[in-house]
């Protein structure tokens, strides 16, 4: 990982009046003050004006490549030791010795981050983090100067590196906070320090290291450890897990579709690849909101970003086209044609809630065009531990019993979601599988032979499954698909 410092420069002086530890200067460098502009915990990456941040871990440790990182211009180190190797003898450089590099760009973060002084939202949640990250910026950026975590930099290292890079004169920032043990949100909330923290929802993921729901809801409310005492706290009010627990404190407010919600979702409906719905909170409702994007999940995101909106005093009108300005980012819900098929791109990551959210939007999307066939490429879903094969047969039969139409499976749990196909009656002459996600040419050429002209095709897997490079091989040979489907010629199952 790799950020550029917001304020164009930070020196090792003001990182040890920071991080503590103690200065060393090697090569014969007597300037303590040595600026640079970037931090960098990928040697390959480093440059002139970067830090370079040796991590430890379990198979790499980052002191192994100090070397390497001063070989490319780096003159600046933060580290737990330096090692006494051939490839540093010679360098010259500033390093700052410290008992943890991880906790010392946390301490960087929160320092800088009190400089700038900017109000913040720190989201946390099994699904759907992105998505509502998205949604309360889309609203937030309409009228204030906005920073936003992007990509994966969500993770104990990832959120503090991109706190960095939040520029002088930014209003609020809207932080994403991802998790695979407990103690972890805690301590990235103490980070941050949030003004207004969300909990979108409690699922199943990370239940192969953390063993329950239970747990992950005490993991998820750790977000309340770092939230200030005059702090908002937003949870998904449709949980049970997320009622009657004393941590939420008295600033807590519901959000979703249950009656005594704060924040409630009414009168959903869908038209023309958006959802319509009305809002109501503190009296009024507001109706006809509009997302330009499909699916009760997505509402829920939508909804904490009003809830968010209100509460940083920002008008309904604000608020509103705030959220008609949304937009998917990445391989989230990207919904496109290649050739007279529907694809609904949606391979970042998976969960049984959202494969099951995502298996709505297809239904709707094939209700909608009023013609073909729901098919779906789904994937293995990660980190699910004891209960992986339940969870992949559960996709399965869900698919199957809302009318998935042919099923083509992907990853060394294809199998499981398959049987679940079948346990919904689904003939085994519609079900395709490849276990090997090594050769997404594959299952490329199970949809080229068995998809109809007028199909709608979801995709989605776990990101580890990279289930694009499917579509990728699809897109590379649309002239096939293009000339069956223009053709209109029938196809067999094989």
């Amino acid at each position: 990982m790799k950020v550029n410092v917001g304020c164009n420069s930070l020196t090792m002086n003001e990182l040890a009046g920071i991080c503590g530890g103690m200065l060393c200067l090697a090569g014969g460098e007597t300037n303590i003050n040595l600026p640079f502009r970037s931090v960098c915990t990928d040697s390959r990456e480093t440059e002139k004006y970067s830090l370079f941040v040796a991590l430890g871990g379990a198979r790499v440790d980052g002191h192994d490549y100090i070397g390497a990182a001063l070989s490319l211009g780096s003159e600046c180190v933060l580290c737990e030791r330096i090692p006494d190797t051939a490839d540093l003898r010679d360098k010259k450089y500033v390093a700052l010795v410290v008992r943890d590099t991880l906790r010392a760009v946390g301490e960087l973060a929160k320092a800088y981050d009190r400089r700038i002084n900017n109000r913040k939202v720190a989201i946390t949640g099994s699904v759907g983090k992105t998505t509502t990250k998205e949604f309360v910026a889309a609203v937030l950026g309409e009228n204030l100067r906005l920073h936003k975590t992007e990509g994966n930099f969500n993770s104990n290292i990832g959120m503090p590196l991109s706190m960095l890079t939040m520029k002088n004169d930014t209003e609020v920032s809207v932080l994403e906070m991802g998790m695979s043990n407990l103690g972890e949100i805690e301590y990235l909330s103490k980070i941050a320090e949030p003004d207004i923290a969300i909990i979108t929802n409690i699922g199943t993921s990370h239940m192969e290291y953390l063993g329950s729901r239970e747990n992950i809801c005490r993991a998820k409310l750790e977000i309340v450890k770092g939230l200030k005492s005059d702090g908002i706290l937003l949870v998904n009010g449709d949980e049970p897990l997320l009622r009657n627990r004393e941590e939420l404190g008295e600033n807590a407010f519901f959000v979703g579709f249950s009656r005594d919600c704060h924040f409630r979702a009414t009168n959903l409906r869908y038209e023309n690849r958006h959802t319509l719905f009305d809002i109501s909170y503190g009296g009024k409702t507001v109706e006809n909101v509009i997302i330009p994007t499909i699916g009760k999940h997505n509402v829920y995101a939508a909804c904490f970003a009003y809830a968010v909106g209100i509460e940083m005093g920002l008008t309904d009108d604000m608020i509103m086209r705030g959220l008609r300005n949304f937009r998917p980012v990445g391989m989230r819900q990207h919904i496109y044609e290649i050739g007279d098929v529907t694809i609904i791109e949606d391979c970042y990551n998976a969960a049984p809630e959202s494969m099951r959210a995502a298996i709505d939007v297809l239904c709707e999307i094939v209700e909608q065009k009023g013609r073909g066939r729901m098919t779906a490429l789904l994937g293995d879903m990660y980190e699910l531990g004891v209960g992986a094969k339940r969870f992949h047969e559960e996709v399965g039969l869900e698919f199957a019993r809302r009318g998935g139409s042919a099923l083509f499976t992907y990853g060394e749990l294809a199998d499981m979601i398959a049987g679940g196909a079948m346990l919904g009656g689904m003939p085994i002459t519609n079900i395709y599988c490849n276990r090997n996600v090594r050769q997404p040419e594959v299952s490329g050429e199970m949809l080229l032979e068995n998809l109809h002209p007028g199909d709608t095709l979801l995709v989605k897997a776990s990101r580890g499954a990279a289930a694009e490079r499917v579509l990728r091989y699809l897109e590379e040979h649309k002239d096939r698909l293009c000339a069956r489907n223009w053709f209109g010629e029938g196809v067999a199952n094989v």
